[in-house]
């Protein structure tokens, strides 16, 4: 998301956490408190002048939840991935959809992207 107007990113950020979607809010069930192979994700994240949904900042990994209105932001989404990816980050997008249809292969799609071996690793197997 965009930073505009009288809100500085830590403001926004701090907001958006307070409104978070129901979607965000299981994803956000299964990245908290080192759920997720231990790592340290974190939620509305400042990131200069935008704010990350969901980041993995060790591995430099961005997680974005798309809404069904979304889709007449591609442009600006476009504009800041190309930007966030300059700084070094991978972006990683979901709609919504796949998180209420799909999650345990979104799950194994973050973990890819935080260069993870699946098998058995953060689970206690192996």
């Amino acid at each position: 998301m965009r930073i505009s107007g009288t809100w500085g990113p830590i403001g926004k950020a701090k907001y958006l956490r307070s409104i978070m979607t129901p979607m965000e809010r299981i994803l956000w069930n299964k990245l908290r408190a080192k759920r997720f192979y231990g790592l340290k994700f974190r939620r509305q994240v400042p990131i200069q002048s935008y704010v990350a949904d969901f980041a993995f900042l060790e591995q430099r990994v961005i997680v974005e939840l798309d809404g069904s209105g979304h889709d007449l932001a591609w442009k600006s989404d476009w504009i800041r991935d190309q930007k966030l990816k300059e700084l070094g980050f991978h972006i990683l997008r979901f709609h919504n959809f796949q998180i209420k249809d799909s999650l345990p292969w979104v799950l194994q799609e973050i973990a890819k992207a935080c260069s993870l071996s699946l098998k058995g690793e953060g689970k206690g197997e192996g």
